[in-house]
């Protein structure tokens, strides 16, 4: 398996205007384009947050510990089709609301720039990653501060989760 390079995402402004379009190959080649993607993140009623193992295959950050749903932005596409497309895609959940949004924000890294529009929820049912995944496990908020800056997870989950902790447990 592979990223598709020529998969086409929409290119925004800072408030998530539509400016054009272009592939991800061209999003994630240090061009700095500014493309739109959704994070889930997903807690259990223990206030434990599930995170998703990246597979070595993926073009950014493979093997790393992430957020629960992460997924870039469809052309076409709305914030809340994604977020309901990425939770299904990837955790075999199907959402019948749409999650609670936390923020947006703009996450730059050395290859790429992004538009991030986090939710959260909880879910205590069986979650069932796909093989996009290299699966995933619910974590006690304890063990992911204890493992920041450890090379564990990914530097955008670390960036958000410090950023966010607050408003994630609320």
């Amino acid at each position: 398996m592979q990223d598709n390079n020529q998969e086409m995402f929409p290119i925004v402004d800072e408030e998530g205007n539509i400016l054009h379009a272009a592939t991800r190959g061209e999003c994630h080649n240090g061009s700095k384009l500014l493309h739109p993607v959704v994070h889930l993140h997903v807690f259990n009623s223990k206030g434990e947050i599930y995170l998703q193992k990246r597979p070595l295959w993926k073009d950014i950050q493979p093997g790393k510990w992430d957020t629960a749903v992460g997924g870039h932005i469809d052309l076409g596409e709305s914030v809340e089709q994604a977020l309901l497309r990425e939770t299904r895609e990837e955790l075999g959940i199907t959402l019948h609301e749409i999650p609670q949004p936390i923020a947006h924000y703009v996450f730059e890294s050395e290859r790429e720039r992004e538009l991030v529009f986090v939710h959260k929820i909880i879910h205590d049912d069986p979650i069932t990653p796909s093989n996009e995944l290299d699966g995933g496990s619910f974590w006690p908020m304890t063990s992911i501060k204890e493992n920041i800056g450890k090379d564990l997870f990914t530097p955008n989950f670390e960036s958000e989760f410090q950023k966010l902790e607050s408003d994630l447990k609320g």
